[in-house]
This record gives C-alpha cells, sequence and structure tokens, in this order.
C-alpha cells in the first residue's frame, strides 16, 4: 500500500470516527433545539447530514486538485 492510500485511509477512518460520534450526539442535540424551536432543530439535524457528505466532497476535490498539480 503506497504512502498516499495510507494517508487517505486514515483520513477517511478519522473523519468516519469524528462522524460517527456526532451522530451520537445529534439526537440529544436535536430534541433540545427542538424544544425550543422544531425549526433550529430540524436545521441542525440537516447540517449534520449535509455536512458528512460535504466533507467527503471537498476531500474529494482537494485530492483531484493535488494530483492535477502533480502531474
Amino acid at each position: 500500500m503506497s504512502s498516499n492510500a495510507k494517508s487517505s485511509a486514515i483520513a477517511a477512518a478519522v473523519i468516519l470516527g469524528v462522524v460517527i460520534l456526532a451522530f451520537l450526539v445529534m439526537p440529544k442535540l436535536v430534541l433540545t433545539l427542538g424544544s425550543v424551536s422544531p425549526w433550529l432543530g430540524a436545521v441542525v439535524a440537516v447540517v449534520f447530514v449535509v455536512g458528512f457528505f460535504a466533507i467527503f466532497w471537498l476531500r474529494g476535490r482537494y485530492q483531484r486538485r493535488k494530483q492535477k498539480d502533480q502531474a
């Protein structure tokens, strides 16, 4: 396994670990914020879900740009 593949695997594992921890905390946070305002709870839930995909999308863009610069 190349060092680039190792670094990508480690980064993905760290990101997934942080996201899993966030998703474990999210229900209590959303319920607490939902008692203040249902819209606020919904917005926080949507931000968590979109953030999960945005992290990997941004990482992919970074990797493609990095590969293009090296070529």
